[in-house]
């Protein structure tokens, strides 16, 4: 099977979780002898600032990592037809101009042979539903969502016909522990400031604690103005700016305990879609600690994979006891790894997504 991918970046993943996912789905299609094809625009901004900030040498790093390669094209020139010749099942991610996603469905209208499905891995539809309404998705066979909450509203509001959730998972060729690595700390936060949607949370769940327990370890992330970065040092911890994504698993297993902390409207209006941070830090077998959030789709066992803080003082009591109780520590690791390679995997998911192209069948029947 020929499929073909349009996303923001492969390339980059500087504020770009988004990457993450798909390296991992295209890594594991191919390993599957499925063709992939994955297009991304020459001027996307996380490729922009990737390189502004770190030249060409990050985008080799990359290519040395991941055998999939990304190909580019100019918004204001391209020619999509071309693109998706051949292509059995084509792939578009929510963070595309309207535009591309518009033109691929007119293509699938006019008789494209070719399944196509948007997918969508943000909360724009909660937190910007004038600019997701933007995005024509008639010519669609449907939507991949990141959550069931995120699927039934594109299903409630009549964007789509059909929906499914399929959750973000670990790329496990590249998660994992990785033994021998010298201890440098006790804490690794690895994410965004965040734009708003978690400064507070940041602040009270991640640099608060790490003060008050007086931990040792590194922030790395990306659009920390610098006042973001003086707390961070305030709180004892060092700022370690962008990291490459494969790079997180060393950092992982050269610290003792991380934290997820959810932004806003995955807390307030998305419940059930954790981001893809704690599946990889599962895969990697460090123990976690989230701040509070709502597995409304079981993904995880609470107590067991990781443990959860209500606020900030359970948040400073729990990162305590991970770290003084090398049991529990040991414990929480194990089992939060076997969780992810029972359910949780980019297997997995190219399972979910096989089956769904399965069921929808040939796509003239499906535009039938």
């Amino acid at each position: 099977m020929k499929v073909v991918v349009f996303c923001h970046s492969l390339a980059s993943c500087w504020n770009h979780g988004n990457a993450h996912f798909l390296r991992g789905v295209a890594v594991e299609l191919e390993a599957r002898g499925h063709r992939v094809e994955v297009w991304e625009p020459r001027h996307g901004w996380s490729r922009t600032n990737l390189l502004a900030d770190h030249g060409e040498r990050a985008l080799g790093a990359f290519r040395e990592a991941f055998p999939t390669r990304s190909r580019l094209y100019d918004l204001d020139a391209v020619d999509l037809e071309p693109l998706v010749d051949g292509a059995d099942l084509v792939l578009v991610h929510e963070w595309n101009d309207p535009w591309l996603v518009a033109e691929l469905g007119r293509l699938r209208s006019r008789g494209g042979r070719f399944l196509l499905l948007f997918h969508d891995t943000h909360h724009r539809a909660v937190t910007g539903p004038d600019e997701m309404a933007r995005y024509d998705l008639s010519g669609y066979d449907g939507v991949l969502a990141f959550g069931a909450v995120l699927r039934d509203i594109y299903l409630e509001r009549g964007w789509v016909e059909r929906a499914w959730a399929w959750h973000e998972a670990a790329d496990v060729r590249v998660f994992r522990p990785l033994a021998g690595e010298p201890r440098l700390g006790d804490l690794v936060w690895i994410g965004n400031w965040g734009d708003g949607e978690r400064t507070e949370e940041l602040r009270d769940l991640l640099l608060g604690p790490a003060r008050r327990l007086c931990l040792s370890g590194v922030v790395h992330g990306v659009r920390y103005p610098p006042e973001a970065i003086r707390a961070v040092e305030r709180a004892g911890l060092r700022y370690g700016g962008w990291v490459a994504n494969h790079e997180a698993p060393r950092l992982f297993a050269r610290h003792r305990v991380t934290v997820h902390v959810p932004r806003r409207p995955y807390v307030e209006a998305l419940p059930g879609i954790p981001t893809i941070r704690p599946f990889e830090a599962l895969a990697c077998g460090i123990p976690l600690v989230s701040a509070l959030w709502e597995d409304a789709e079981g993904l995880f066992e609470e107590g067991r994979d990781y443990l959860r803080a209500r606020d900030a003082g359970e948040m400073t009591r729990l990162l305590g006891e991970v770290l003084a109780d090398a049991e529990l520590a040991r414990s929480l690791a194990e089992h939060g790894r076997r969780t992810i390679l029972a359910r949780h995997t980019c297997g997995h998911r190219v399972d979910e997504l096989l089956a769904i192209a399965s069921s929808l069948g040939e796509p003239a029947r499906a535009a039938a």
